[in-house]
């Protein structure tokens, strides 16, 4: 298989969540992390999950992925029920993850070893391809510990991709790092969606990155986590996260958020 018939090859793919409600049991009694959650995601569409912590986004992402089982109610994609974790879905957490015996390359391959119909040269260039992809073509051979924190969640983006995946979730892959590295990554977030087009589920609890990420961001109010509230964010891309029209739907989104966050801090 070519490099292009590879990264073609991924069929068009929607997520919907449908009725779905999940609780943990704790010390403290039984803790409702979800209630009567209904989502649909398009193809291709890039959604930002956005509230405080505890408000159950990144419970919602678990279920998504197929880590977590909800109690009631279910998740499709494409019209298959999600049971378990799948190729076609890939997760990338805060902490990227990676493994410090293996440098840059053997970690991108590293996903790529257990994806069928691929030879060891085919997996090295669509490895290859990736690292070029987030700007790490350099450092195929460093090790892990060589590299910045921004660098690392390259890496992780790449490793992510690799596997071609329909869906990437990503659970606030950019909350440990400085701010200049983080705006640094937003451009290469957009510049990496733009030319793969991947659909992109996105949690995190900063307003401003979720209107300079996505094309539709979704409030999420807490006890138990519910949607309240979703905003469609209609500008153009690349986006600067510091301009004028941007800020403007960040100060909509978060005085919506805070109408449900009474006495709540909220990222702007």
């Amino acid at each position: 298989m070519s490099l292009e018939q590879e990264l073609a090859n991924v069929e068009p793919d929607r997520i919907e969540v449908l009725d779905v409600s999940k609780s943990f049991t704790t010390k403290r009694g039984t803790l409702a992390a979800l209630e009567n959650i209904s989502l649909r995601v398009s193809e291709g569409e890039f959604v930002c999950l956005v509230g405080r912590s505890g408000c159950g986004k990144s419970t919602l992402l678990n279920i998504i992925a197929g880590l977590e089982k909800p109690d009631h109610g279910r998740v499709l994609a494409s019209g298959s029920p999600i049971v378990e974790p799948g190729r076609d879905r890939m997760m990338m957490f805060q902490e990227h993850a990676l493994f410090p015996w293996l440098d840059v390359m053997g970690n991108v391959l590293f996903g790529l070893n257990l994806k069928p119909g691929l030879n060891s040269r085919e997996r090295l260039e669509v490895a290859s391809y990736y690292l070029k992809l987030v700007g790490l073509e350099r450092f195929t051979h460093s090790n892990i510990h060589e590299l910045s924190g921004g660098m690392k969640q390259r890496v992780a983006l790449a490793r992510a991709l690799a596997p071609n995946p329909r869906v990437l979730l990503m659970d606030e892959p950019f909350g440990a790092l400085d701010a200049l590295t983080r705006e640094q990554l937003y451009g290469d977030i957009q510049r990496i969606w733009e030319a793969r087009r991947k659909t992109i589920i996105f949690v995190t609890h900063n307003v401003r990155e979720a209107a300079c990420l996505g094309d539709r961001v979704v409030l999420f109010s807490p006890n138990p986590g519910r949607i309240r509230q979703e905003f469609e964010v209609s500008l153009p891309r690349p986006r600067d996260i510091n301009s004028v029209e941007l800020a403007q739907y960040s100060s909509e989104i978060t005085a919506a958020l805070k109408g449900f966050t009474a006495g709540e801090e909220v990222a702007e």
